[in-house]
């Protein structure tokens, strides 16, 4: 069985975690298979939005630890070998993550844990169940954020919440997450998956070319001055002025009805 799942509905393609018997926990296999999808996704003109979520009551509970216990997997005597793939820069999913053009939201349905904590941070949207949880617990476990998370917590949070989040190691509810700003929304349980859709299809109702573009500039704007990234701003409009999407963005208004964007 695979241990990630791809399915696709009008623009959105949903990509799921698949080892619920253990709040999909990760593997070297179950990282190399993501890595694959998150790829297939960002490459495939059909898709306008990505959703990342977890199979049964997880997101991801990060290392399995019970695997690393018996000195198995990954953090166990075989991580230099079963690990030593995916640490490659070429091959880290988080990095494909963020280096993705297509929007990425996050459906937190259940805990994210360690490793499930970086993806989420990784993730451009973040919707939470009311019962899913956050579990920044890295220094319980004698090690660190290694897949994103020492680089988004001070970006999302600040210094000193970035420290208190990660250093005490406490974790944090829906609620709590979206007071802290690392979700955007908190979502009762029973409305999920709805809720998770309805943005979903609202984002791929809108201009891909500009989706991906302002995505890009958002990127790219994190290591870039003011007057560099916007003259970057102004050659990415000049080339959205002759696309044909935004033409029927114009035009549409001056119809008054919905546009019908192709990503053209």
């Amino acid at each position: 069985m695979s241990e990630v799942l791809v399915q696709d509905r009008d623009g959105v393609r949903r990509i799921i975690l698949n080892r619920p018997d253990v709040m999909n926990a990760i593997t070297g296999r179950m990282l190399g298979e993501l890595n694959d999808a998150l790829k297939a996704a960002d490459d495939d003109p059909a898709v306008r939005v990505v959703v990342l979520t977890g199979a049964g009551r997880g997101f991801c509970s990060g290392l399995d630890l019970k695997q690393a216990a018996a000195g198995e997997g990954i953090g166990g005597a075989g991580l230099a070998s079963a690990g030593a793939k995916h640490h490659s820069t070429r091959e880290i999913c988080t990095v494909t993550l963020q280096r993705m053009d297509k929007p990425v939201i996050g459906a937190i349905n259940g805990v994210a844990a360690g490793y499930g904590l970086d993806l989420a941070l990784g993730c451009d949207i973040r919707l939470m169940s009311d019962r899913a949880i956050l579990m920044p617990g890295f220094v319980k476990r004698g090690v660190i954020p290694e897949s994103g998370g020492t680089w988004y917590l001070p970006r999302l949070l600040g210094w000193a919440k970035a420290c208190e989040v990660a250093m005490l190691g406490e974790t944090l509810s829906a609620e709590q997450s979206v007071a802290y700003g690392l979700a955007n929304k908190a979502v009762p349980a029973a409305d999920f998956e709805a809720e998770v859709d309805r943005w979903a299809d609202r984002i791929a109702a809108n201009a891909p070319l500009a989706v991906t573009e302002m995505k890009r500039l958002f990127r790219h704007g994190l290591t870039q001055d003011f007057e560099s990234h916007s003259h970057h701003v102004l050659m990415s409009l000049l080339n959205l002025f002759r696309s044909n999407d935004f033409k029927e963005g114009v035009q549409s208004f001056v119809e008054r009805r919905d546009p019908v964007f192709r990503g053209e």
